[in-house]
Order: C-alpha cells, then structure tokens, then sequence
C-alpha cells in the first residue's frame, strides 16, 4: 500500500505541505512528547492511552507531567485540529505509522525488564494495522524483542511491517532532543521491506532529516542496544567520577578540580564528570539492569559484570550523603532538624523515579530526623508516592530552625539561593551540597560550613 500524502495550509508556516496519518499508543512521557512533535512536524497524529485521567488533561492541553515547553507545544498542536487523543485504540485505525511508546518497568524483585505494556500495545494494535503499515518501537526494550515482534505483527497482518526507532531523550529538554535529535536510529528489516520502512520512517522526519541529522540505518538488535548501550556508558561515566569523589574523602584531594583537570582531555570530556548523589529516574537504573540481565541469558554475562559495580557505586553515595548529614550534626540525627532541597531525581522534572534525594530524605528521617522536604516541581508526586515525609512549598519554609541544609537535587532556584538571606532561617548554617552545584567560597563566607562529597571541609 502507498503513502497517502494529503495536503493543508499548516497554521503558522508558509506553503502547502504534505502529511502522514500517525498513532502514538502510549501517552506517558515519551508518548505524549513524540505525538505532540509529530504534529508540529505537520503529521495528523492521535495519541492512544488506557488511562482515562490522562487522556483528559492531554485533550485540555494540560500535561499530566512536568517538562518545560511541553504544555505550550500541547496547546499549540491541539489547536491546529492535527493532534488528538483517545482511550480506544480503534482511533488508530487509517493511520499509517503506529509508534509504540509505552514504558518498560523493571521487573518487580528482578533486574529484567517488564515487557507485558509492549506486548500489549502491539497486540493491541492488530486490529488497526493494514498491509503497508509500519510499526515503529520506540521503547527501551531487550534484545530480541523487535525480532519477535515483527513475527507478530507480520504473521497476524501479512504486508504490515516493524522497524525500531529507538528515543534518546532527555528529561528537561524532551520537547528540543524530539524535534532537534542529535541523531536518528532505524532499526530495519532486511531487503525491500526495510527499505520501504527507511522511506516511510524519512517522510515522517523529513524536516529533521533535511537539517542534515546524522542517521543510522542498522538491524533490529543494534537499534534496541543502542539505548541501553548509551545509558550504561553515561551511568558508567557518572559512577567513575563517583568512585573518585570516593578516593578525594580518602587523600585529600578535590573532586571538582579532578574532574575539570580530566575532562579537558577530549577523549574524555567534561560532561557527566559532576561527582554527587549519582543517577536516579525511569531510564538509567532499569536500563543498566536489564542489559545485565539480558546478557545473562544471551550466556554473555561476562561482559557487563562492571556495571554491577556501576550500579553499586551509585548506590553507595546515598549511604554516604547520610553519614556526612550525621557528621555535620555531631554524629547523631536524633530530633535533628534537616531541610532537603530537591525532591525529583535531576532539575527541570518532577520524576520522582528512583529519586536519590527521596531516598536520602527516607533515610534520614528513619535515623530519627525530622525532615522537610521541597521541589518546584515534584512535591505533589513526592506526597502520594512519599506520604510519611514532611513537604514544604520552599527553600525558606523547609529550612525554617533547619540545625542542617541538603541541597539534593540542582534546580537554578537552590543554585542561585542567597547564602546571607538564607542564613537568617536556619537554626545553624550547615549546608551538605550533593550536587557540588554551589560556590563554596560563597557560601563559607556568608559563615556557613559548607560540605560536599569528594571535597575538603569548607
């Protein structure tokens, strides 16, 4: 079956244009993101989802999660009648190109990864899909699981490709990393049917791929590692500076000036060199996992026995960020008053996934802490998943008689905090930086004692 090119005047935008019918299923993050993107591209797009709740805030162009510039694309797109939203998936019936964009959690007391949402939404889609359309994955998945879905879709719907377009996005720039990647991945079938999905997968990207975006053009298995491949570098590359900040406790030495030392090197680079809390949220924690788990049972185990340690390390700055707040308070937490500053895993979000500032929070508080906590974003999500800490709408209220401050997560609001004004709440001017995102010479000279993991006493 050929593309159906229909044309439109696109609002705001010279010219005619053509466009492609499009399905999203799966409205969470990743989804939502992609299907308002498409349409700005200038597709006709439905976005399908089982949650009721969410499908409702998105049709009031209100997003069901925190992402700067979201709501404004949302609203934007809703507008323009190119983008709509529904609980039935029989919505997607005459698009073109379905993409696949549900989550795949870890399995509960397992590393692997839960697969039954991708195996849902692709047999969910069955009933829509027509000879000549193309199902496109985007989620994090194991190896394998492309292969065994192309047998699905193309024995249950003969004509009716697959093909893997594996995401890369960033919380906090997922509207930027959708509409201006750095890179584009397809993951194909062999032959004519792989290139057919090439031509398709390029009408739908065809102003990012005109804009000279690199792109590659790979098998299934390759497409579904290079996500996973990606996240356990950067969780690695984290984790390294950590184990250093480890050794700087031990010497002497200062982390911060280590990693800028090293990271002029430019096979090694600046970036993710930030010694800290380490890695929290949805992608890096289960992604590193479930390659391990894959690897075992591919017998290729060996191979990723690092990231065990990986994951170790990241896990073990927790541990550490809660003996540093009970050193500071002279070596007990017993009805020690602690404002944490942060409560989403990283700035700009209000995933609270994985968060390490919450886990930090919990641990302290279960030392005998009385512990507030705020976020500019993340505090309603904090309360329901988190109901037994204690919340503050800010900075200031959180730290009111503090005897310490936690600055766990980076936001600008924290970074830029007036270390004079803010002294003037606390109870006593001990800040624990777990970000190493402050100036410490600031901070020390408005009389705080500043501490930060894999730096000296300031």
């Amino acid at each position: 079956m050929g593309i159906d090119h229909r044309a439109f005047v696109s609002g705001g935008r010279d010219g005619v244009e053509r466009f492609m019918r499009i399905s999203v299923v799966g409205c969470g993050y990743l989804g939502a993101v992609h299907a308002a993107a498409m349409a700005d591209l200038g597709h006709e797009v439905v976005g399908v989802d089982v949650d009721e709740s969410k499908i409702a805030a998105l049709r009031e162009a209100r997003a069901p999660f925190y992402e700067p510039g979201f709501e404004e694309l949302l609203a934007r797109t809703l507008a323009t009648g190119r983008l709509r939203f529904s609980t039935d998936v029989a919505e997607a019936a005459g698009a073109q190109l379905h993409f696949v964009c549900v989550g795949t959690p870890q399995k509960r007391g397992e590393n692997g990864a839960d697969l039954r949402y991708v195996e849902a939404a692709a047999e969910s889609l069955l009933g829509v899909v027509s000879p000549g359309d193309l199902v496109v994955g985007k989620s994090t998945v194991p190896v394998g699981t492309a292969a065994r879905l192309a047998e699905l879709v193309g024995g249950k719907v003969p004509g009716a490709l697959l093909a893997w377009n594996p995401e890369f996005l960033r919380e906090g720039f997922a509207v930027h990393d959708t509409l201006h990647p750095d890179r584009l991945v397809y993951g194909l079938p062999d032959g004519a049917d792989g290139a057919t999905a090439e031509r398709m997968l390029d009408e739908v990207y065809a102003p990012i791929v005109a804009r000279g975006t690199p792109k590659v053009i790979t098998d299934y298995a390759t497409a579904e590692m290079v996500k996973t491949a990606a996240n356990s570098f950067l969780a690695t590359k984290i984790s390294f500076i950590n184990a250093m900040a480890e050794l700087c406790e031990a010497t002497g030495a200062d982390v911060c000036q280590l990693a800028d030392a090293i990271g002029y090197d430019d096979r090694i680079g600046r970036k993710f060199l930030n010694a800290g809390l380490g890695f929290g949220g949805g992608c890096l924690p289960k992604d590193i996992r479930a390659f391990m788990a894959r690897a075992g049972e591919l017998g290729a185990d060996q191979a990723l026995t690092f990231l065990r340690e990986v994951d170790n390390i990241n896990m073990r700055r927790r541990i550490r960020m809660v003996e540093l707040a009970r050193e500071v308070c002279g070596g007990s937490l017993l009805g020690k008053r602690i404002a944490v500053l942060g409560a989403a895993f990283k700035p700009d979000s209000d995933d609270i996934r994985d968060s390490p500032a919450l886990n930090v929070a919990a641990q302290l508080q279960l030392q005998g802490a009385v512990v507030r906590v705020t976020d500019p974003a993340a505090v309603e999500n904090s309360r329901r998943e988190w109901p037994h800490l204690d919340y503050a709408a800010t900075p200031e209220e959180a730290a009111e008689r503090a005897d310490a401050v936690l600055l766990l997560t980076e936001w600008k609001q924290y970074r830029e905090l007036d270390p004079v004004a803010f002294g003037k709440v606390v109870a006593g001017k001990r800040v624990l930086d777990g970000r190493n995102a402050l100036d410490r010479e600031t901070w020390t000279a408005a009389g705080w004692t500043y501490r930060a993991l894999g730096r000296r006493a300031g």
